[in-house]
């Protein structure tokens, strides 16, 4: 497996529902599991790198619901939230074709070309070996097929995210931002 250093200094987004009291709290991703972490095992952030992975994110979310995210009204149920890492976070590259290769996924992988369907299955095996190893995640290329993701890992303070604001945006301040610069605060 290759290891990789998170870019720095970069701000990750996330997406988390009105109902949630803390956007960057983990104990569901415990409980439930996630891409990279199985059922009952670690606390695992799932955070976007870009506003277009956003954006691809609530796309896939109601895609097969008959649901055009255009057509959501403002207040729909989807907030948004942002925070930095700590520096020199260690984690697992599945973003280059060779961490791709590494990692033991095909590699056709979440290509914007290909869409091929990876079992969570391997993916959560794949996260088990990272967790063992001490690293802080997988870095890798997003489900939506569009920029990257980072399943984090974080492991006490040292690797915590870090809010940039007290309390995640609502739909309609960041429906159109192409850019986190186009992002209303209220």
């Amino acid at each position: 497996m290759i290891e990789s250093s998170l870019p720095e200094p970069h701000v990750w987004l996330r997406l988390t529902q009105p109902h949630h009291h803390d956007a960057f709290d983990m104990p569901y991703a415990r409980e439930i599991g996630g891409r990279w972490n199985p059922p009952r095992s670690w606390p695992a952030l799932y955070l976007n790198d870009y506003m277009a992975t956003v954006h691809a994110q609530v796309r896939r979310l109601f895609a097969g619901r008959g649901i055009d995210p255009d057509d959501l009204d403002d207040t729909a149920p989807i907030e948004f939230a942002v925070a930095t890492l700590p520096q020199r976070q260690r984690v697992a590259d599945a973003v280059s074709d060779g961490g791709v290769a590494s990692i033991g996924l095909p590699a056709t992988y979440h290509r914007d070309d290909v869409d091929v369907n990876v079992d969570h299955a391997l993916t959560q095996n794949i996260g088990v070996r990272v967790h063992d190893a001490g690293l802080r995640g997988v870095w890798c290329r997003s489900a939506t097929m569009t920029g990257n993701e980072l399943a984090g890992f974080p492991v006490g303070d040292r690797s915590v995210a870090q809010p940039h604001w007290s309390r995640p945006l609502p739909y309609a301040s960041w429906r159109h931002a192409v850019t986190l610069a186009d992002v209303i605060q209220p």
